[in-house]
């Protein structure tokens, strides 16, 4: 399954697009999409410049309980993309 992505033009928040046709920040509310289906709402979302730039598609799968997480190849960008950004550095200095 798949589902849109992109960001939010006027705070760059990461969304994805829902069943009805809106967007939200949630992925447990994003559309899943089969590959023809995906096709046509990643057409349709990349025509909404004025709300989502960026717009591609991404690959789900099922998570505990059906909730969603990014699949694939590009699972550590969208974990990043979900989760916000990395800064600093999980390795922390002694102190003497």
């Amino acid at each position: 399954m798949k589902t849109v992505t992109a960001n939010r033009l006027t705070d760059g928040r990461v969304i994805y697009r829902t069943a009805e046709g809106d967007w939200t920040t949630e992925l447990a509310d994003a559309a899943r999409l089969d590959a023809d289906q995906a096709r046509a709402v990643l057409d349709v979302a990349s025509g909404e410049s004025h709300i989502a730039v960026g717009a591609y598609l991404i690959e789900l799968a099922d998570g505990v309980s059906g909730s969603h997480r990014p699949s694939g190849q590009k699972w550590r960008r969208e974990g990043i993309r979900l989760t916000g950004p990395t800064t600093g550095s999980t390795h922390t200095a002694a102190i003497v």
